[in-house]
């Protein structure tokens, strides 16, 4: 008997078996007609949800960055966390190599030679959606004088992209050595950037295990 799914529950088990696929076979590595055996439905009923692979794609890709941005915005949101101590948990929350199985499906797709355009998307969104989190947050520091920069969304930006950049193995390759030394640099002139006490941001890392939080950043 022809079973009839919702809309969404087709789309979501759709989504399912090209995110397995494709992170065993790579995006080019996977046709259609993989999902199409491994969901067991027609051509035309994949292409009602989607009208190609690469869109396949950019909805995983959307499902992977808004848990990744929920998940930083209620860390944001926590009034009950210190300022300083929130602004690096929600750098933890966007590092894709901690634990939880969305966060490891992330790492293993976009790591891949095969999967560069979907490591480049991510980054694009991180790159954008990221800074007005970490924003609103600099704004309440200054607020209680840990901060002094009349550039908040600025700063936040330059801090995203250096470190979705530099932190990144796929694009710099650097020794234990090399990254530690980065890692120190990169908080001390965070600090300089939002005039923030020397010393105040590498405290609060020394909680989570200094700079080691950074590796597999997106």
């Amino acid at each position: 008997m022809r079973i009839v799914k919702k809309a969404e529950e087709r789309k979501n088990e759709i989504l399912d078996a090209a995110d397995t696929l494709f992170g065993q076979k790579g995006f080019d590595g996977t046709s259609t007609n993989d999902i199409l055996e491994k969901v067991g439905i027609a051509r035309g009923t994949l292409y009602h949800h989607f009208k190609s692979k690469e869109d396949i794609m950019d909805a995983l890709i959307d499902r992977y960055t808004v848990r990744l941005l929920d998940r930083a915005q209620a860390i944001a949101l926590d009034k009950s966390i210190p300022v300083i101590e929130r602004i690096i948990r929600v750098v933890m929350a966007l590092n894709i190599s901690g634990d939880g199985e969305s966060s490891k499906e992330i790492m293993e797709h976009i790591h891949k030679p095969q999967n560069a355009l979907m490591h480049q998307k991510i980054h694009k969104v991180i790159i954008n959606g990221v800074p007005p989190i970490l924003t609103d947050i600099i704004r309440e520091g200054i607020e209680q004088g840990l901060f002094s920069t009349p550039f908040p969304y600025e700063c936040m930006e330059m801090v995203v992209i250096y470190a979705n950049t530099v932190f990144d193995e796929d694009l710099v390759t650097m020794t234990d050595e090399e990254r530690g030394q980065r890692v120190l640099a990169f908080v001390c002139n965070v600090e300089r950037l939002l005039g923030a006490e020397s010393g105040s941001l590498m405290d609060v890392m020394g909680m989570f295990g200094g700079g080691d939080e950074n590796d597999g950043q997106a």
